[in-house]
């Protein structure tokens, strides 16, 4: 009984007791076979315009049988690249044609996928025998829904102007600065004080800054924030040691100060700082007192 052929690659499937004496040339053959299917590259030169047919034959090395097929020449119209019904095979393509056409991979009566005009780039692609289908690779559109991440991995990203470091997550918490949440709920997470260069005038504060004072050349006064929010915070520092001397006036911008309706003097030599707003009733309150 004569040698038949696989159906995808084309090896020789010997019968036993056939091919006394030339079983092992046949064999190598089969392994070079093989060998073209897994790792092998060809560069073709397509046609123009119309289709080029890569060829897969019994036993023979072929340009359809390779892994990687790179596509050359110039294309002067939208073209067709083929190979045969029947196969079942992975291939990477690249398209490094010239001319702003389409090329499509596909099989002689399927299907396939089709570099754009301007595609010049690579695709991985299969045939199940009767259309070649493009793998993907980028991740697709959609929400995670599971991840696991090590218990130490540690992010470091940049949030707006704040550069954020050694946010670690373990065991589905997040730990930044000190605060801990569960993923999935929501926190605020303070991001520390802004400070700012030193101040010898009167000024307007801005929630989240810091400020260094300094009334060496006389008392004036730091007007705080317009319309705060809950757990908006002003810092200051007596930056020269003459709070005492030249006190420094907080003014209330309307807003309560220690449950008062009125602006705050400062007169501790060296003094330092927090105001955090609460709320319209008690206003701001010192962090210490």
């Amino acid at each position: 009984m004569a040698s038949s052929y696989s159906t995808d690659l084309k090896l020789e499937l010997m019968v036993t007791g056939e091919n006394s004496g030339t079983w092992g040339d046949k064999t190598n053959n089969n392994l070079d076979l093989i060998q073209q299917a897994i790792a092998g590259y060809e560069s073709v030169t397509v046609s123009g315009t119309g289709n080029t047919a890569l060829a897969m034959t019994d036993a023979t090395l072929s340009n359809a049988r390779n892994a990687v097929v790179e596509l050359t020449g110039t294309i002067t119209g939208n073209i067709t690249v083929s190979i045969p019904d029947g196969i079942e095979k992975t291939y990477y393509i690249y398209n490094n044609t010239t001319g702003a056409f389409t090329v499509q991979f596909k099989t002689t009566s399927g299907t396939g996928p089709t570099f754009t005009a301007t595609d010049k780039g690579y695709k991985i692609v299969y045939s199940d025998g009767t259309d070649v289908i493009e793998v993907p690779t980028t991740p697709a559109d959609g929400s995670i829904t599971s991840a696991k991440l090590a218990t130490d991995a540690v992010i470091t990203s940049k949030i707006s102007a704040l550069q954020v470091t050694n946010a670690k997550l373990a065991n589905k918490s997040i730990t930044l600065n000190g605060v801990t949440a569960t993923l999935g709920s929501s926190v605020t997470i303070a991001a520390g004080t802004d400070w700012q260069a030193v101040k010898t005038t009167t000024f307007t504060a801005v929630a989240g800054e810091g400020y260094f004072v300094n009334t060496n050349g006389g008392a004036f006064t730091m007007t705080l924030p317009a319309t705060p929010t809950l757990g908006d915070e002003v810092s200051f520092v007596d930056y020269a040691g003459t709070f005492d001397t030249n006190n420094l006036t907080i003014g209330r911008n309307s807003e309560n100060i220690q449950g008062s309706a009125a602006d705050l003097t400062v007169s501790t030599e060296r003094a330092a700082n927090t105001l955090v707003y609460t709320d319209g009733t008690q206003g701001w309150l010192l962090k210490v007192k």
